[in-house]
């Protein structure tokens, strides 16, 4: 019998001391710098398990296998988040744990530039093959704010979009209470329509300004405003480019958006401006400007009379020529 016992006795030690072994063991795993040679992305898709989980990262080659890493995650009783996942080399499965119990995914940038249409801006969205789903309807042109946003993999594009018009709402709820006094833009939308197009004149933040007073000081006057942009608009069927020149035909081609031929603003903006051209349309320069042709230089000169705006467009003229000739 004492035999028998110490055999058992014996037994037992060996089985503590393989368990404690392997708890070291797998601690060790766990803690270690992990196998992964170099950054690798991965994506554990929606509704996956922890085993699912564990056994991709063991066959992506970002824990040294799926064992130590379900271990872990249980004993932390951690819950895995879905998602594209970005592992550095040699990432520890404990940090991986860590890293997707944060839900610490991969973020992709989304430029929205001001003044694209809302058609530009729908082209763009379809284009970003990390987002899901599609888009029917096309927004009502001025709804979508214009911004970087950030997004991740599998988000729904229609979703990124709805994002895009809350954001316009809150921003013109935001600023339309403060606006200047005696505008001649009497509604949010009537701001969005004259900001698209102050948006499209300029693309420098500080000519803004000036450039929403020459058409507010039109508006005022019951002159037409005559802007370019809202007749390449009508044309360009939505898109707000032309592959060709604007021609003298073209500025007297009548369409809804011709602010040649129509009196005060178009139907409907003509792009998505961004914050500073409604900022400009809701505080405008003070000034009596009513022209503004281009300098030379990017910007624009800006004229009160008619006289001095065509001495201002006399020397743009020479410019052009002089740029035509290699001068």
């Amino acid at each position: 019998m004492r035999t028998v016992s110490k055999a058992l006795f014996a037994l037992a030690v060996l089985l503590v001391a393989i368990v404690t072994w392997a708890g070291l063991e797998g601690k060790r795993r766990f803690t270690r710098p992990g196998p992964l040679a170099e950054a690798a992305t991965v994506v554990i898709a929606k509704g996956s398990g922890l085993e699912a989980i564990a056994r991709k990262l063991a066959a992506n080659g970002v824990v040294p296998d799926p064992y130590s890493f379900m271990v872990g995650a249980k004993l932390r009783q951690a819950s895995l988040k879905a998602g594209e996942y970005a592992f550095p080399a040699h990432i520890s499965p404990q940090d991986a744990v860590a890293m997707m119990g944060e839900g610490r995914t991969v973020v992709h940038k989304l430029t929205i530039a001001e003044g694209l249409t809302s058609k530009q801006i729908l082209a763009l969205v379809r284009e970003a093959d990390y987002l899901s789903g599609d888009l029917v309807a096309v927004p009502p042109e001025g709804a979508l704010l214009p911004e970087t946003w950030h997004l991740n993999r599998d988000d729904a594009r229609d979703e990124v979009v709805g994002r895009m018009e809350k954001s316009m709402r809150q921003l013109m709820d935001q600023l339309w209470p403060v606006r200047a006094t005696d505008l001649p833009v009497k509604t949010k939308e009537q701001a969005l329509v004259l900001a698209s197009i102050v948006e499209r004149e300029t693309g420098i933040k500080a000519e803004r300004p000036m450039v929403a007073a020459v058409f507010v000081n039109r508006l005022r006057l019951g002159m037409r405003l005559q802007s370019d942009p809202t007749v390449i608009y009508g044309l360009s069927d939505g898109m707000g480019v032309l592959d060709r020149p604007i021609t003298r035909t073209d500025l007297e081609t009548p369409h809804r958006w011709n602010t040649y031929v129509i009196e005060g603003l178009p139907p409907t903006p003509i792009a998505n401006p961004g914050r500073a051209s409604i900022e400009a349309v809701l505080h405008p320069a003070k000034s009596e400007a009513l022209y503004f042709v281009a300098d030379g230089t990017g910007g624009h000169v800006f004229a009160n009379s008619l006289n001095e705006h065509n001495k201002n467009v006399a020397n743009w003229r020479k410019v052009e020529k002089a740029r035509r000739e290699g001068k």
